[in-house]
Order: C-alpha cells, then sequence, then structure tokens
C-alpha cells in the first residue's frame, strides 16, 4: 500500500510502529485525523507529546504520576501497610478497574526471564524489599501473571525478604495458568483478589 502523498505515508509509517497497529489501520486512523479540525489534531498532537515529556514515574511504587509521587501513594484512604506486586503498569489500571483494592502498588517493571535477558537488577526488586525491611508493610499480594517467570520471580523476591514480618500471598489463580493478568476479566480479577492465599500454596519451587 503506497499512499500518493509522502506526508501521509509518513504517518501512516508511524501510527503502524505502535503495537497492534496495522498499515490499514494506521492509514484509517490518519485519514480521520484530516476530517478533524486543526486546532483539535495541533491538541492532539500536544497531548501526546506532553505525555513523553512530563509524565513520570513515582519514586515509591513505580507507577506513572503527573509528580514526584503518584495519587494513590498520596492518597490517605489507601492502606500503606497492604501492597499489590504487579508487573506493569498496565496490571495496575486492571485491578484498579474491579475497585476491590484499597492497599498500595509496586510496579516491578516485569518479571524475571533469563530467556528474555531479563535478571532481577533489571527490575524493581530492591525497591520493594526496601520498602518491606522499613516495617510499615503487613502483607504483599502478588498479583503476576500465573506463568512460570512469575512465579519464579515470587519465589525471587520471597527469598530476598525470608524472615522479615510480612505475610506473603497471592491472588487466587481463577486465571489461567499462563494467561496474562491485564487480560482477565474484571469479575474474574476481583474474586483472585477477594480470595488470594498464601504464596506456598502456588508457587513453584
Amino acid at each position: 500500500m503506497q499512499c500518493s502523498s509522502e506526508l501521509l505515508e509518513s504517518a501512516v509509517n508511524a501510527f503502524s510502529r505502535l503495537p497492534g497497529i496495522g498499515r490499514k489501520t494506521a492509514l484509517r486512523l490518519v485519514l480521520h485525523l484530516l476530517k478533524q479540525e486543526t486546532e483539535e489534531v495541533k491538541a492532539f498532537g500536544e497531548t501526546i507529546a506532553r505525555v513523553r515529556s512530563e509524565i513520570r514515574f513515582c519514586r515509591i511504587c513505580h507507577n506513572v504520576s503527573d509528580a514526584e509521587t503518584c495519587s494513590i501513594c498520596n492518597n490517605p484512604a489507601r492502606s500503606k501497610s497492604l501492597i499489590c506486586v504487579v508487573e506493569s503498569i498496565r496490571d495496575v489500571i486492571a485491578i484498579e478497574s474491579t475497585q476491590q483494592f484499597s492497599g498500595a502498588y509496586h510496579v516491578l517493571g516485569g518479571v524475571i526471564s533469563p530467556l528474555d535477558g531479563i535478571g532481577p537488577d533489571q527490575l524493581q526488586i530492591d525497591g520493594l524489599v526496601s520498602r518491606v525491611q522499613e516495617g510499615a508493610t503487613e502483607e504483599l499480594v502478588f498479583a503476576l501473571s500465573p506463568t512460570i517467570q512469575g512465579d519464579t520471580t515470587i519465589y525471587y523476591i520471597q527469598k530476598k525478604i525470608e524472615g522479615l514480618p510480612v505475610r506473603v500471598t497471592t491472588i487466587a489463580r481463577g486465571i489461567a495458568f499462563g494467561g496474562e493478568l491485564e487480560y482477565a476479566d474484571e469479575m474474574t480479577l476481583a474474586r483472585s483478589l477477594q480470595n488470594r492465599l498464601p504464596v506456598e500454596r502456588y508457587v513453584m519451587r
């Protein structure tokens, strides 16, 4: 598919680099923008640019934030003694959509996967251990995708905090083994959070 305009072709190429966007979808998006008012398109572009340049990552939980600490960590109504450990920001959004969790979060930024070259040093594990060592954490809820890599990550962190006075649980496995957390429906995810169990019952060793 070759466009008659170099600018149009360039815009299609840019959109098609986004995950899940093929060239046909990219073309539809670009043609849609061409139908919009100039000011609307400018505002759209400025918003995208601001997302990249101004959004930060919370110094406490590593979730996205507009300030040094995110709105969840700053919320006095959230229990700081209960930390839900997740793989990505998308998982925070998925769990928040259930409205069943009132604690804090810790975003690891991935899971341990030697085959992909991801080791513990590439993840936000040390920050999590430091939070537990501070003594205010009563329970860690691991809400990682139920895969071998997820279980390996849980086991590694569990060994790092061994001996510390903190309860370690995992969400109930209503999510199929090998499934991705972000794709679970809200009802399944909510029940998994409510029915969390001691991690020893599920993590493979």
